[in-house]
């Protein structure tokens, strides 16, 4: 229940809005990064438009129903952002939008990862676009600076996949991520998507598949852990890198050799959750700040 004191929040909110006019397109940009997530393929092991990768509980209509449910949450995580609110608040949208993604899933986990990255990076565009921070300032330092001791000092979901993971495998995991201001995307995901735009230009499927490979071969993805253990994560890991170092999407044929990693995925029921979330932020980002920033 939204508390009065909260419904006060959103009405100033509201208001701040509109007088900031590129905070209200951050939702709807979050929102389409998540469906471009979807609608890239071959992504091993990992639902899209074409099939449902190793899952059987879930496929794309799953994924536009959740992405289409927490979409005006991460819009009001940017709102929020631009209002200089702390984690607290922030916590409060993250678990509606997870309320609501369950609702619209029929209690299918398909984006709690992203809601947590993927809101912070809206949080923070909404500081960005709000005046409250150096316009300068990339997204990742901006969610590091704002509330980067927050997120490590924050309530544990002691139940879930990636926790469980985290403790057996003393695994580093999203918070850890998010609190150092995303370096997987500054550092893997961004550069593998540029360099792939670059060879291919005219394939922007293409470069995220690129960006999705290279975050699997470097990313100590919790979600591998949980289905495959440490021999799953350096499967994962040794195939992505294969498929990068034998020249990735610019290589003749890169197409059936992505799917094949991808059939070894599902073969071994491996899902690199963790690198999927991070592609769609990496997506978000570029968006904000492109190859340039």
């Amino acid at each position: 229940m939204i508390t009065t004191a909260a419904r006060g929040v959103e009405r100033t909110t509201l208001r701040r809005a509109q007088i900031t006019p590129n905070v209200p397109a951050i939702g709807a940009v979050a929102a389409d990064c998540l469906v471009k997530e979807l609608e890239t393929w071959p992504k091993p092991g990992l639902v899209s438009h074409v099939d449902n990768g190793s899952h059987d509980d879930m496929d794309a209509g799953t994924f536009r129903r959740s992405a289409a449910a927490i979409r005006p949450y991460l819009q009001r995580l940017a709102d929020a952002g631009a209002l200089g609110c702390g984690m607290g608040r922030l916590r409060i949208i993250g678990l509606e939008a997870e309320r609501a993604m369950f609702a619209a899933t029929s209690g299918v986990n398909t984006h709690r990862g992203a809601i947590f990255g993927l809101g912070l990076l809206c949080a923070a565009a909404g500081a960005r676009a709000g005046g409250l921070i150096d316009p300068r300032l990339p997204l990742g330092d901006v969610v590091t600076r704002r509330w980067g001791g927050s997120i490590l000092d924050g309530p544990v979901l002691l139940h879930s996949h990636g926790s469980a993971a985290r403790r057996r495998f003393r695994a580093g995991g999203a918070r850890i991520e998010a609190a150092a201001g995303f370096p997987s995307i500054y550092r893997i995901g961004l550069p593998a998507l540029h360099r792939a735009m670059s060879v291919v230009p005219h394939d922007t499927e293409a470069a995220r598949v690129e960006a999705c490979f290279a975050l699997i071969g470097s990313v100590e993805d919790t979600n591998l852990l949980h289905r495959g253990g440490l021999d799953g994560l350096h499967f994962a890991h040794d195939a992505a890198r294969r498929f990068i170092a034998s020249g990735g999407v610019g290589a003749p044929g890169w197409r059936t050799r992505a799917q094949a990693i991808h059939d070894s995925f599902i073969a071994r029921r491996l899902s690199p959750g963790g690198s999927a979330d991070l592609l769609a932020m990496t997506l978000f980002v570029d968006a904000h700040e492109g190859p340039t920033s």
